[in-house]
C-alpha cells in the first residue's frame, strides 16, 4: 500500500466517499491536503485536512470495505496528523456518526459543538453537511 497526495484522484475519492455513505457534495475542486491509500492501482482509502486559522478539520476518512482492519485508516490518520503538525496547527477537530470509538483509541476526545472554534464551526462540514447528531471530537497537537 502506498499513501499519495489525492490531487489526481478526485473522482476516485468522491466515489469512495459515496460508496461509504459519507458527504461528498462539498468536496473542494482541488484536493489540497487530502491523501489516498493506493493498492494495486486502486484507491482503497482516503483522508483529508481542511485548515481554518490555527485549527484543522479532519475530513472524509474512509476505507473501502474489503480493505478494513489492515491499518489503512491508521496510516492515513498518522500522515494527516503529521501534515497538520507541519502546518503548526494547534488542534484537529472532526465529526463522526459511526467511528467515535476508533478515534478515541487514536487520542481524540469527545467535545460539544460549542467547544469548537468559530472558524471551524463556519466550515461547510459543521454548518450544514453533517447532522447535529454527529459526535464532535478533537485532538491536541
Amino acid at each position: 500500500m502506498d499513501i499519495k497526495d489525492a490531487i489526481n484522484y478526485r473522482e476516485s475519492v468522491v466515489n469512495l466517499l459515496k460508496a461509504e455513505r459519507l458527504p461528498a457534495d462539498d468536496m473542494p475542486a482541488q484536493l489540497d491536503n487530502f491523501l489516498v491509500a493506493i493498492q494495486h492501482d486502486e484507491v482503497i482509502g482516503t483522508a483529508g485536512l481542511e485548515t481554518y486559522g490555527n485549527y484543522g478539520l479532519l475530513r472524509s476518512v474512509a476505507v473501502r470495505s474489503d480493505s478494513r482492519n489492515k491499518g489503512v485508516a491508521g496510516e492515513l490518520l498518522k500522515q494527516i496528523e503529521t501534515l497538520a503538525a507541519a502546518k503548526f496547527l494547534k488542534e484537529i477537530y472532526l465529526l463522526t456518526e459511526t467511528a467515535p470509538d476508533y478515534f478515541e483509541h487514536k487520542n481524540y476526545m469527545k467535545i460539544t459543538r460549542a467547544d469548537v472554534p468559530e472558524e471551524v464551526q463556519r466550515s461547510s462540514e459543521f454548518s450544514h453537511v453533517c447532522p447535529q447528531s454527529a459526535i464532535v471530537m478533537k485532538k491536541l497537537l
